[in-house]
């Protein structure tokens, strides 16, 4: 006998009415969390991650079964997954979800998801969305960027911790140039900073000076930090992952809920928490008293703009007096101007070779 369906519910957002369908369908089995329970979860953290998404085009990452043991992600290179990427506006959508156009790095336009208002997180969520991509820009100027956002990226052999044990230095440095960082948590072993900048950079000086930041930090701490886009060339260092401020490469907003099995969510932190705290210390049951108790850590990001003048001046330094200009570019990208070759090192037959 056929199991009756049961029914959507529908909730009050800030005065719009938000279908919810299937409420019941579990989407974490080992939490016991539900689609509506991770709607729920948004709509308890939804003035920190509508500051988070805010007026900025948006990638969907959606999972309309949940999250399951072998569940996988669709990619490029395979689309048979379980979840995959919405970039442009999803058929059917409501008339209040917003949306702006942007240009991706193939020159092809699309219409994106701009969220104005909770509602739009709540029906995304509907949709299966656990992580929003958020690109950093917004919808009033989509060609320049107004945050750096640094991945520190923990390599085979390094987690959480290890990228802890850099984001002092990272700050150090920000410092010594006039500037400040906001960590958070990635929901998985990394950890992100964003640092708030005058929009008047284009998407290829964001990710210079991205990575002049990242050639300093491997100064410091040669045996702790790569820059090295060859993952061959990594070892057990915590990378510095440039390529995410690169135009359509995104990381998961503040308070988006990562695809585990734990329901672990993307934390906003204060600087003193980055030592303290691991990614399991907050998910989707735990989340919303933290946010209850001490708010939108990230409320301030955007009080002040820096200029990225100086870290533009070290990415120049570096090709001057160092030989080390620009690092190559994601594979799916047109080939840039005056971008390395993109060859494994270990395949380029034009590379020296070092005696054994």
């Amino acid at each position: 006998m056929a199991r009756a369906a049961v029914p959507a519910v529908e909730l009050e957002v800030a005065g719009r009415t938000v279908r919810i369908s299937s409420p019941t369908k579990v989407y974490f089995a080992e939490r016991g969390l539900t689609k509506l329970d991770v709607v729920q979860y948004f709509l308890s953290v939804g003035d920190g991650i509508m500051r988070a998404l805010r007026d900025r085009p948006t990638t969907l990452e959606r999972w309309p079964g949940g999250f399951f043991d072998g569940a996988k992600l669709s990619t490029r290179a395979d689309n048979r997954g379980d979840a995959f990427y919405s970039k442009r506006v999803p058929q059917g959508a409501p008339d209040y979800v917003e949306s702006v156009s942007i240009t991706f790095p193939s020159g092809r336009p699309a219409d994106e998801v701009c969220p104005t208002e909770l509602a739009v997180v709540a029906w995304a969520a509907n949709l299966g969305t656990l992580r929003f991509h958020p690109w950093p820009v917004t919808s009033a100027d989509v060609d320049h960027p107004d945050q750096l956002r640094i991945d520190l990226d923990p390599q085979p052999g390094t987690d959480f911790s290890d990228a802890a044990a850099v984001a002092p230095r990272l700050r150090e440095v920000l410092q010594e140039l006039g500037m400040d960082g906001h960590p958070k948590t990635s929901g998985g072993r990394g950890l992100h900073v964003y640092v708030p900048i005058e929009p008047t950079a284009t998407f290829i000086e964001a990710r210079r000076a991205v990575i002049a930041l990242g050639r300093e930090l491997e100064r410091r701490m040669p045996d702790a930090v790569t820059t090295s886009w060859w993952k061959e060339e990594r070892g057990e260092r915590i990378f510095v992952d440039f390529n995410q401020m690169a135009r359509d490469r995104t990381m998961a907003s503040a308070y988006s809920v990562r695809p585990n099995a734990r329901a672990t969510v993307s934390a906003p932190l204060t600087w003193d928490e980055v030592p303290e705290v691991g990614p399991e210390d907050f998910d989707v049951l735990s989340m919303p008293a933290r946010f209850a108790d001490v708010g939108d850590l990230h409320a301030g990001l955007d009080a002040k703009q820096y200029d990225i003048a100086p870290l533009l001046e070290m990415s120049e330094r570096d090709e001057r007096d160092h030989g080390l200009g620009d690092m190559p570019y994601p594979p799916e990208y047109p080939k840039m101007p005056g971008e390395p070759k993109r060859v494994q090192p270990s395949r380029d037959t034009d590379r020296p070779q070092t005696a054994d």
